[in-house]
């Protein structure tokens, strides 16, 4: 039996979202949250948690190309710190620093410049950090 994932992709608008098994290692885009300043409508995200039930939620981290940590790093822990004290989940970091250029790219080729919206590339990212999450820590069948 695998494990399911669910990965935000987090931004102070929108935060993507994706699910994904460790059997496959592939994840699917979930529609993207709308967010103010940041606060999501944490109704929204309870719905989405308790219909997929993860058995571990990957967050990804915008770290600045050298590493170092920016204001939106410290909110993307902020936000995970909260989704695991509301919901008892488990919370894991992914460092995403290409994969919203990544997403881009992908879209683009798929799609053109139309298939740009920005709840697609939320989504797709979401897709990336998560798959990264799964290459990274390649998780045990638990029978």
């Amino acid at each position: 039996m695998g494990v399911t994932v669910i990965a935000f992709d987090f931004g102070t608008k929108s935060i993507g979202c994706a699910v994904g098994q460790s059997i496959t290692g592939t994840a699917q885009a979930l529609p993207a949250f709308k967010a103010q300043d940041g606060i999501p409508n944490w109704d929204a995200i309870e719905k989405c948690l308790k219909e997929w039930k993860p058995d571990v939620v990957v967050v990804g981290l915008p770290l600045n190309m050298d590493g170092t940590e920016q204001d939106l790093t410290h909110r993307a822990r902020k936000f995970g710190n909260r989704l695991n004290a509301r919901f008892g989940v488990t919370v894991q970091w992914q460092d995403e620093r290409l994969t919203t250029t990544q997403a881009r790219t992908e879209i683009f080729e798929r799609g053109g410049f139309r298939a740009l919206k920005k709840g697609k590339v939320d989504g797709i990212s979401a897709c990336l950090i998560l798959e990264s999450w799964f290459e990274e820590n390649p998780v045990e069948s638990h029978e």
